[in-house]
């Protein structure tokens, strides 16, 4: 018994011998200039855009993982990363599977500029050879990693960029159990963001420019296939040029009550698919970059100043990357405004509003343009020349009235000739 005990010892410390060997000439391998050396070039190919690592490493104690510092994407401008780091399962291992148990992202930087070049690349490849080509999306989904840790990572998108750290643990089915997100620096700097889950509902749970964020989610699978998101938002006290920094066209605490639905199958295109209703109040607002009363008494000659508004409310409505404003109505001491405006996907402004001065002209009519940046206001064609006449006749009260005269008689003109 005991010679019996002595050889299984003798197997158990040759295989474990063996084990430590394979394993270091392993390391040693994936470690050698030749191994990084072909693994940027199998990367470049599939990208179509060169790619740089700085060390490549494996290690299979305690837990097996891949790692990779020092990655460089080397679009224009470059998408780097200091580490990244990939655990499989143990388990999946183990039945001849690939399952990636945990991600680990570490203090990256993705230029919005590199996602477009690495997109734009891939849309030139033949369609056979297109990285995830004739893999269906439930394998797609399978490869995503359970586990997502994600140090200090920075989006740069050209006004603006952020910092953040995130946590995200998903389900078997790829679908997110719990996440959590902090702002570290730059814009939104402060906020955070929780999301729990309960059966087939998601709650969320944040904070963000000074005020608060809740919302109930859910997220289903229709039998034609594809995703449904559906779900209502609330923000509570939240200053609004915290929303839209740099830039401050618009400034004041504000709530909104928001639905919101998506109909998509490719999860990268959900910024897409998301279509959203809001109602929204905004108190003590004050509108940079236009003066709307001096506008209305100049004829919409003037541009710059600002304007102090008791409240701002309205709806919004989204469709991708286009809102449009409705049923906008503002109020002061001084004037009272309605209107539409829509806000495209570059920021320039195209609507119309009709302001009302205490005391003076009912119902001008502005033509907005310009960008979020740099607002402007303009009286339409029909009512500048209403303007001019009434100016004539009597200077002040006599350009509003015309203004007003010359839009109506304008509408007129549109409908009788049916354009």
């Amino acid at each position: 018994m005991r010679k019996w005990m002595t050889w299984v010892g003798l197997a158990v410390l040759a295989m474990v011998v063996l084990l430590g060997v394979a394993v270091a000439l392993l390391q040693r391998w994936a470690g050698s200039d030749d191994f990084r050396a072909r693994i940027e070039r199998e990367a470049s190919t599939a990208l179509r855009v060169p790619v740089k690592l700085g060390g490549l490493s494996v290690d299979l104690l305690p837990l097996p993982a891949v790692a990779v510092d020092g990655l460089q994407v080397r679009t224009q401008p470059p998408l780097t990363a200091e580490r990244i780091e990939i655990r499989p399962s143990w388990r999946a291992l183990l039945r001849g599977e690939l399952e990636i148990a945990s991600l680990l992202v570490r203090r990256a930087v993705v230029p919005q500029q590199a996602v477009s070049a690495l997109s734009a690349a891939q849309q030139r490849k033949p369609a056979a050879q297109k990285t995830g080509a004739g893999t269906p999306p439930g394998d797609a989904l399978a490869l995503l990693p359970r586990r997502w840790i994600i140090e200090e990572l920075t989006l740069v998108q050209p006004q603006r960029r952020i910092t953040l750290d995130a946590r995200v643990l998903l389900d078997a089915q790829r679908l997110p159990d719990a996440a959590e997100i902090r702002v570290r620096r730059g814009w939104l700097e402060g906020a955070r963001l929780d999301l729990a889950r309960a059966g087939r509902q998601w709650s969320l749970d944040g904070s963000v420019g000074g005020g608060s964020v809740a919302g109930k989610f859910t997220l289903d699978r229709p039998p034609a296939g594809g995703f449904l998101l559906q779900g209502n938002l609330a923000l509570s006290g939240v200053e609004v040029s915290a929303l839209t920094a740099p830039s401050r066209p618009l400034t004041g605490r504000m709530d909104t009550q928001t639905t919101l639905r998506a109909e998509f199958r490719d999860p990268a295109r959900l910024a897409d698919a998301l279509q959203t209703q809001t109602r929204f109040t905004v108190n003590q607002a004050v509108v940079q970059g236009v003066d709307l009363a001096k506008a209305v008494r100049t004829a919409g000659t003037s541009s710059g100043g600002q304007t102090p508004l008791d409240t701002v409310a309205g709806q919004v409505v989204t469709q991708g990357p286009v809102v449009h404003l409705r049923n906008l109505v503002a109020n002061s001491g001084l004037l009272a405004a309605t209107g539409n405006v829509t806000v495209e996907a570059d920021r320039s402004l195209d609507g119309r509003v009709g302001v009302d001065l205490a005391g003076g002209a009912l119902g001008v009519p502005l033509v907005v343009g310009g960008t979020l940046d740099e607002p402007s206001v303009t009286l339409s064609r029909g009512a500048m020349i209403g303007a001019a006449v009434g100016t004539l006749a009597a200077p002040g009260p006599g350009t509003a009235a015309g203004a007003i005269a010359g839009e109506h008689l304008g509408r007129g003109l549109r409908s009788l000739l049916g354009k």
